[in-house]
């Protein structure tokens, strides 16, 4: 196993049901780094998270987890921070009794830390799990995780539900956590500008399939975004002018058209036609749609822009 990963999928495949699979999954994060997994909702990422961490059967490829071959030894799990978009813990428990539940399963449980986590996420000791807001039961979690001195926090959609405060908040808190170079963040999200501060490496998914990854600045200059009047990006004016260029997600409405291109084919569309960097939102946005087919390109034609 490479040491220096603080994880990596490789030609992962698995069968969900419903027709729904995992297919050739490949992904691999350097330790010290944040890693966003990108995709609409039921893409797979949560399933691609539990592949990584043993929790779902990997029918082909093979995975890799703090340099331990998955499924690794049950030790494992010390060095983890799960934060999922819920809380599993009892609604009746106080936050002290969240602690003396939960301390036995941790060999390097550190009480003060924990303490000191409450008082800094402004959590009351003697409130109830039921009783704290959506952000605040997200802050809990992040304190367990935090308080048995995990190397890698997995995130599934922690901040789904949560106003832009908490959700910057959780951001500040990653940022600490990564103040530790061993320390590594593991981020699935629907939500890319989540990503916009704090993402060092993006992974975009689409029906169980990686579709790219790699570092983000590497990732968003892979694509352009193009814009064009309502009558453009569709049809052609001839076999002789049909240019090869995939519109990938391409979306129109009355006031224009607009679709994701590969940066390497960006340069074959009509000069008329507005060609940006994209930002990873319209990546996403893009992605999660269905291709089209070629577009063709009107000589000399200078599209209205949208």
């Amino acid at each position: 196993m490479t040491s220096d990963l603080a994880f990596a999928l490789r030609s992962v495949g698995c069968a969900v049901g419903g027709g729904f699979a995992l297919r050739d999954v490949s992904f691999e994060l350097p330790t010290g780094y944040v890693m966003g997994l990108i995709g609409a909702n039921g893409a797979g990422k949560t399933t691609m998270i539990r592949c990584l961490l043993g929790m779902r059967a990997i029918e082909t490829g093979e995975a890799e987890l703090l340099g331990r071959r998955v499924p690794g030894p049950v030790e494992l799990r010390q060095d983890i921070g799960v934060v999922l978009d819920h809380t599993a813990l009892v609604g009746d428990w106080r936050l002290t009794e969240v602690e003396r539940t939960l301390r036995p399963f941790y060999d390097r449980w550190d009480g003060a830390r924990y303490r000191h986590f409450l008082d800094e996420f402004g959590l009351d000791p003697r409130a109830r799990v039921r009783d704290l807001s959506r952000g605040m039961a997200m802050k809990l979690v992040i304190a367990v995780a935090l308080s048995h001195h995990a190397r890698l926090l997995v995130l599934d959609e922690p901040t789904s539900g949560l106003d832009p405060v908490a959700r910057d908040e959780l951001a500040g808190i990653i940022g600490d956590f990564l103040l530790d170079e061993e320390h590594s963040v593991l981020f699935s999200t629907h939500i890319t500008a989540d990503l916009d501060r704090i993402g060092d490496y993006v992974t975009l998914v689409h029906r169980g399939r990686v579709v790219r990854t790699g570092p983000k600045d590497e990732v968003l200059d892979s694509y352009r975004v193009v814009r064009g009047g309502p009558d453009d990006l569709g049809g052609t004016d001839g076999a002789a002018t049909l240019v090869g260029v995939e519109l990938i997600g391409l979306r129109r409405t009355p006031a224009g058209a607009q679709a994701l291109v590969r940066a390497e084919e960006a340069d074959l569309l009509d000069a008329g036609l507005l060609v940006e960097r994209p930002t990873l939102e319209e990546i996403a946005l893009h992605i999660g749609s269905e291709p089209s087919g070629p577009v063709g390109r009107r000589g000399g034609r200078s599209g209205a822009i949208a």
